[in-house]
């Protein structure tokens, strides 16, 4: 675990060779069927590129959330921002909430509503709709952002991924919370192992959610499964220092965590013999 110095900082852009549109995905969960909105963004051109899913904050496809999508377009990738809440939604609509009190209240009750099958169901259907398009590679990566590290973390332990990144992901280690109500999630990282996924993991040291010894319990439980993985904590700074709209925001922490996950991502896409973007 560790930090490093950025004397620059880049603000959160993405390039204008952008194109975006929503998306209706079939889902399939048992006997069950629904449509996931999704919101994609992807990069000029014909590709193929690769493919990252995009795990929101606990507000959903927030504009900021978009933007991050956005962003990752304008580094080479299909990026899209699946609606894990569309189960406790009615369909063709996106959960959007208010980074407010009213939000957060909504909000945990939509995290505490996620089911870990209809989850998995998701992820798969996702990842499968990605995958078949023709601009798509087919190989697919997780980028998860607090609730959506969550719900990353998850989905790593039950379906194949290029890498799993996620930024101060939530309710890991203790029971009670979302997709950890019966069992932590932090449990299933053997599933992870078994699936070879590489883990980034980039926290806060201020961060609220994480009790003393959290994150290195955290590291130490992914050593000890022998998951490689990588563990960041950002030496005083607050949950949700990516997203610019708040005041926790922490430029150069959020500069250091984007240029972590570009280099991890270009990393592993260029193992699977896939076109080297940046």
């Amino acid at each position: 675990m560790g930090s490093r110095e950025r004397p620059n900082v880049d603000p959160m852009t993405a390039s204008n060779d952008v194109t975006t549109q929503w998306l209706d995905i079939p889902v399939r969960a048992g006997s069950a069927k629904s449509t996931m909105r999704g919101y994609l963004a992807r990069p000029a051109g014909t590709g193929p590129w690769p493919v990252v899913l995009v795990g929101f904050e606990m507000f959903g496809i927030t504009e900021f959330v978009r933007r991050v999508a956005e962003r990752f377009a304008g580094a080479g990738y299909l990026a899209v921002v699946p609606d894990f809440y569309h189960w406790q939604t009615p369909d063709g609509q996106h959960v959007e909430l208010a980074a407010d009190a009213d939000g957060r209240t909504r909000g945990f009750e939509l995290i505490n509503g996620l089911r870990r099958e209809l989850v998995a169901a998701d992820a798969e259907a996702a990842i499968d709709a990605l995958a078949r398009r023709p601009d798509s590679t087919g190989d697919v990566a997780f980028f998860g952002m607090s609730a959506g590290g969550h719900i990353s973390y998850y989905a790593a332990s039950q379906v194949p991924l290029a890498a799993l990144v996620a930024l101060y992901p939530g309710w890991l280690t203790g029971k009670g919370t979302g997709l950890s109500q019966q069992e932590p999630i932090l449990e299933l990282t053997p599933l992870i192992a078994k699936l070879g996924t590489p883990v980034l993991l980039l926290i806060g040291g201020a961060d609220f959610l994480f009790g003393p010894g959290e994150a290195e319990q955290i590291d130490t439980r992914l050593s000890a499964d022998g998951v490689r993985h990588e563990l960041i904590v950002y030496p005083g700074t607050p949950h949700g220092f990516f997203c610019d709209e708040r005041d926790t925001y922490r430029p150069e922490a959020a500069a250091d965590a984007w240029d972590r996950t570009l280099q991890m991502l270009g990393e592993q896409f260029r193992t699977q013999n896939n076109p080297v973007v940046s």
